[in-house]
């Protein structure tokens, strides 16, 4: 892999509204209306909303108590993430038939780096295509970003949803991000964002021009990356995608028990450190399974050593 920038064509795909178009292809009479996904309880949060839900100000991560005080009428659903994995899971094999190297950042997002395709297809023309036959084969509203590295593919992408297309050529880097809020720099979350505000930041241009030691003082050794995000700097690769299949704990016992009371805080116990490794790596299972393995003292049950 270089890492001239100049030299690479990276490619950013979202599906639009992910959860919400799920829920229309099952159900058409949500289309046009305000939909919001998440949890019904008091302390329930926003998982994705459509494009109509947007207009009222309500966004994902949101109180959805707050969230229905935005918008009354709203629709809201649960959610499937049966169904929501299941259709993430075809649109990667779609990719898969055809990028030579694809990465599955999430659920509903995928970066491909089609570096050198231009000398035998249209690199343009031909994440156009892929771009239809997703949406073709699957239904789903899909829009990508095309650029010389991840960051900036990723905002060219948020720039052309819903269902659009939008290539940033290397000259044109600055020119399109530097006009742009800082909230579109990937990493820039609402902490680091009220902070840069306080200090006058509003701009990528203008946060490009601070040193990046002084950065590095304010923002610690995320500055700096930071920092080279705000000057369209990115060399991080597309990472080849191969999906786990499984996660699992185990715990063997010394002696045998009987402790039923035990055996339930300790079966707590290993599936809460599986959902931490679940979350923190945004996966998602379609199945928990418990193995419970009795070892026996019958040596008959053994093979007998030569």
């Amino acid at each position: 892999m270089t890492t001239n920038t100049q030299d690479r064509t990276i490619v950013h795909f979202d599906l639009d509204s992910f959860f919400v178009s799920v829920e229309r292809l099952n159900n058409s009479k949500l289309n046009g209306l305000p939909v919001i996904i998440g949890g019904t309880s008091d302390r329930g949060v926003v998982s994705s909303c459509s494009y109509e839900a947007r207009s009222f100000g309500i966004h994902s991560a949101m109180p959805m108590r707050m969230a229905q005080r935005l918008c009354s009428d709203a629709v809201v659903i649960r959610g499937d993430m049966d169904a929501y994995s299941k259709y993430s899971r075809i649109v990667t094999d779609i990719i898969a038939e055809q990028a030579p190297i694809y990465e599955k950042a999430s659920i509903d997002e995928h970066y491909l780096d089609i570096s050198g395709m231009d000398r035998f297809f249209g690199s343009y023309k031909w994440t156009h295509e892929l771009r239809q036959k997703i949406t073709k084969e699957t239904g789903l509203p899909i829009s990508f970003g095309m650029s010389v590295n991840k960051t900036v593919a990723k905002m060219a992408t948020s720039e052309a949803k819903p269902t659009g297309e939008l290539f940033i050529t290397h000259r044109q880097v600055k020119p399109f991000i530097f006009p742009l809020s800082i909230r579109k720099i990937p990493m820039i979350g609402q902490k680091t964002y009220r902070l840069l505000r306080s200090m006058g930041v509003s701009t990528i241009e203008t946060l490009s021009l601070i040193p990046p030691e002084m950065m590095i003082q304010v923002l610690g050794k995320n500055g700096n990356i930071i920092w080279k995000k705000a000057n369209g700097i990115d060399y991080s690769p597309v990472r080849p995608y191969s999906e786990q299949k499984s996660m699992s704990s185990e715990r063997t016992f010394q002696k045998d028990t009987i402790d039923v009371a035990r055996l339930r805080i300790l079966i707590i116990s290993m599936v809460e450190k599986l959902a931490f490794q679940l979350r923190k790596k945004q996966k998602l299972t379609g199945c928990l399974s418990v193995k419970i393995s009795i070892r026996t003292h019958n040596k008959s049950a053994f093979p007998t050593p030569l």
